[in-house]
């Protein structure tokens, strides 16, 4: 079996350089959101006013074609983007590229917010209806009717199918479930079980019912998880202000080493902070039009208004809260006992320590793949040593490594107070295999003290409050809505997209099969599940975004027509 995972994570991890990982990811991302922001004349910064009154139904008739409200559009599309992006994504771009991925997260954001707009206006002037009489659009739509390549439309529904489960699916169950276990030692496969009959039970529904109950989930999951937010940030008020310096001072130089983290480079942190920017508001990647082609609207350009606040609410607002939470309270850079994933785990030969420059030069080398003689460290260059991985036999007594020059990294952070378990849970003694810095020997797990991230960083954070441990309910039940709605609003893009490729016939059986990927991943690695999350994410981002680009004009057209007839 852990041949077989090594397996499949060596297949993602390929893909994921070739795609969300690659270098031109972000600048493609990005240079896209800046095209059309001067392209449109920065239309988030001027038609934001107008967005709001649209959304309050200021501007739209009542008998207008479509299946929900443009409130409810919103509110689908919202609950499909604010998930576990604002809880576990956050957590895990400040884990990876410190505070300077935040900033990016927010530069993603704000030329998103135009992205957006465009892909959601040119999906809503193409949708059609279904065998059911039920509205369906996306940019598979746009993609064959607008730009005649429906070669690239079925690429980017077959991606959409993946990327139901890879990101708006397995990653909400896995983080749910184990924020679920971290706070109340609720088994993962129970929670699992338990959410995904309810998850069933909704989605059966179709898109109706989906809109309903993401209206009524969507305010009562933002200002619950804002007090709690708030109460860390009043708590830990003096060191806000540093928190926000840090952000944008080490924007463009990286982020350095503090306590435990090892630093990041400003490629790393710049990809990073993309990355999961993207993957917390989906501006550009194509699901959240699917969501607003449904929305009752006599012009496309109205929906697109409405889709411009996406952004901003759930970066802008919810990411920034939860990012400053993290950093605030400096449980970024702590180090926590957790058990050790084998996915997150080397053993290098020779023994560091991130209380010696020279040492934590080397090892930023390695993790940020830094190919230089010297990395600098508060204004002074150390000379870079080669870090080699450990191979070898080591003897281990009642769960402690007895000598041999080995330090355990664990998740990006030299591991401290390492123990060998037993498959029963008792302190292992005897020999293991170390093989390329993995450990090889069946049966024996490890536990220790290092960094952690996604949804557990987060709840750390929140427990740094006057609230004390009862801080971290506020992630656990915030989690439990955010992703559940995160869950169910994808599995309608699923549908969508199901119903492109091959009909309405086929969407139960998809349903199924959505509902049982969603227990499983309850249950997975959960680096794993966030390497399958970046490589859907990028499959689909990229025909999208080829897309709304060829139909640049014609965007613009729309949005002159639109305020002509005002």
């Amino acid at each position: 079996m852990e041949a077989f995972t090594q397996g499949v994570e060596d297949v993602l991890l390929a893909l994921d350089n070739l795609l969300g990982s690659a270098f031109y990811f972000p600048y493609v991302l990005l240079g896209v959101g800046c095209f059309f922001t001067i392209y449109l004349g920065f239309p988030q910064v001027r038609y934001f006013k107008r967005a709001w009154g649209v959304l309050l139904g200021h501007h739209t008739r009542a008998d207008a074609e479509g299946d929900t409200t443009h409130l409810q559009a919103l509110s689908t599309a919202l609950s499909g983007t604010v998930g576990t992006g604002n809880i576990g994504g956050v957590a895990f771009a400040i884990f990876l590229g410190g505070p300077a991925a935040l900033f990016w997260m927010w530069a993603t954001a704000f030329v998103g917010m135009t992205t957006k707009f465009v892909e959601v206006t040119i999906s809503h002037k193409y949708r059609v209806k279904d065998d059911n009489g039920e509205i369906a659009g996306g940019p598979m739509y746009f993609m064959e009717r607008g730009l005649n390549m429906k070669w690239l439309a079925v690429i980017f529904a077959g991606a959409t199918i993946l990327s139901t489960i890879g990101s708006g699916n397995m990653p909400q169950s896995n983080n749910l479930a184990e924020g679920l276990n971290a706070s109340f030692q609720i088994p993962t496969w129970t929670s699992g079980l338990v959410l995904a009959t309810l998850l069933g039970l909704v989605i059966i529904g179709g898109i109706k019912r989906i809109a309903r109950v993401a209206t009524a989930i969507v305010p009562a999951m933002g200002i619950l998880y804002a007090i709690g937010a708030f109460a860390v940030l009043a708590t830990n008020h003096h060191e806000v202000g540093p928190a926000f310096i840090a952000v944008f001072k080490d924007a463009f130089t990286g982020s350095a080493a503090s306590g435990g983290f090892l630093g990041a480079t400003f490629a790393y942190a710049f990809n990073r902070g993309v990355n999961r920017g993207l993957f917390s508001n989906e501006a550009g990647q194509g699901s959240a039009p699917i969501a607003h082609a449904c929305a009752r609207a006599d012009e496309p350009v109205s929906e697109g208004l409405v889709s411009i606040l996406e952004p901003f609410l759930d970066t802008l607002v919810i990411c920034t809260l939860t990012g400053i939470v993290i950093l605030a309270s400096g449980a970024w850079k702590d180090k926590f006992d957790n058990e050790f994933d084998n996915f997150d785990t080397r053993f290098l030969a020779g023994v560091y320590t991130d209380s010696e420059p020279q040492h934590v030069a080397s090892l930023h080398a390695y993790l940020n793949r830094v190919d230089a003689a010297t990395v600098t460290i508060d204004g002074v260059a150390y000379d870079v040593a080669q870090v080699e991985q450990a191979t070898g036999t080591f003897a281990v007594a009642d769960g402690r490594l007895e000598g041999g020059d080995v330090t355990v990294l664990h998740k990006r952070s030299i591991a401290e107070e390492v123990r060998f378990l037993s498959a029963q849970g008792t302190p292992f003694s005897g020999m293991v295999e170390v093989e390329n810095g993995a450990l090889a020997t069946p049966g024996v797990t490890l536990r220790g003290k290092s960094l952690v991230h996604s949804v557990r960083l987060t709840s750390e954070a929140f427990k740094r409050s006057f609230f004390g441990e009862y801080g971290q309910y506020a992630v656990t039940v915030g989690l439990v809505l955010f992703a559940f709605s995160t869950a169910v609003a994808w599995s309608y893009y699923g549908d969508r997209a199901i119903t492109y490729l091959f009909g309405t016939r086929w969407v139960m059986p998809y349903r199924g099969a959505y509902v049982l990927a969603f227990f499983l991943a309850s249950v997975l690695d959960t680096s794993l599940v966030w390497l399958v999350s970046a490589v859907t994410l990028a499959l689909m981002a990229l025909p999208n975004l080829v897309g709304i680009v060829l139909l640049c004009r014609e965007m613009k057209a729309a949005v002159g027509e639109y305020w002509q007839g005002q």
